[in-house]
């Protein structure tokens, strides 16, 4: 067996999850307050170890399914982040994941139980180490994504308004879009369909519902909002 290894330094490898939520015209993050050494009583992502039996993707959805009780989650990788004392505990290089789930079905529970909050994503506190990095990192790989695949109907119940979708997206980019253009632009996509139910928790009239269609969206893969 080969000596190589014995000669070079050993260290951690973690990963970080960035957790976007959307509920009531805001997109949230979420994050919790560290109950540890150190940064101990200050805002952090949620994160872990890689364990020696799984892979680095497979610790990003450990981590996620232990906060909020989810496995079938939307996550892509951020980065990689290496800064020599980016830790002060120890030497740590942390791999990012950025999830994208809707609030209303993970585990209430689960979330408190890690002493997690949602937090409005422009109303977010000091965070630790290089965590604000990692989630300025992460919201610009989701607006670069959004613009090109329908990613954000992760965020939305199955069930979704036009006024709900507009939201979302104006949330997504931190600025409003005209709603007459916007319309139009999902009239175009025969993958957003009008459903036969009404919302009318806003109003006595009430608002169509609609529904994403991945079926018909690979069929058709247009997507520009």
């Amino acid at each position: 067996m080969t000596n190589y290894y014995n000669h070079h330094p050993k260290f951690y490898v973690a990963v970080d999850c960035i957790i976007f939520g959307f509920n009531q015209g805001e997109l949230s993050l979420l994050l919790l307050k560290r109950n540890f050494e150190p940064a101990k009583g200050q805002w952090s992502l949620m994160g872990g170890f890689v364990q020696e039996n799984e892979s680095v993707n497979d610790a990003a959805k450990r981590v996620l399914s232990e906060l909020t009780g989810l496995t079938d989650v939307y996550m892509e990788q951020v980065g990689t982040f290496g800064e020599i004392e980016r830790d002060p505990g120890e030497r740590v290089v942390s791999v990012a994941y950025y999830a994208l789930l809707n609030i209303n079905e993970s585990d209430r529970e689960l979330v408190q139980k890690h002493n997690a909050f949602w937090v409005n994503i422009n109303e977010l506190p000091e965070l630790i180490f290089d965590h604000p990095q990692m989630v300025e990192q992460a919201r610009e790989l989701m607006r670069m994504k959004a613009s090109t695949e329908p990613i954000g109907f992760n965020l939305l119940p199955k069930l979704f308004t036009l006024s709900q979708l507009q939201s979302l997206y104006e949330a997504i980019y931190g600025e409003d879009i005209d709603k007459r253009n916007f319309r139009k632009r999902v009239a175009e996509m025969d993958y957003i369909e009008k459903t036969d139910k009404i919302d009318k928790s806003g109003s006595k009239r009430g608002a169509a519902l609609y529904k994403f269609n991945n079926k018909v969206y690979r069929k058709d893969p247009r997507f520009k909002l």
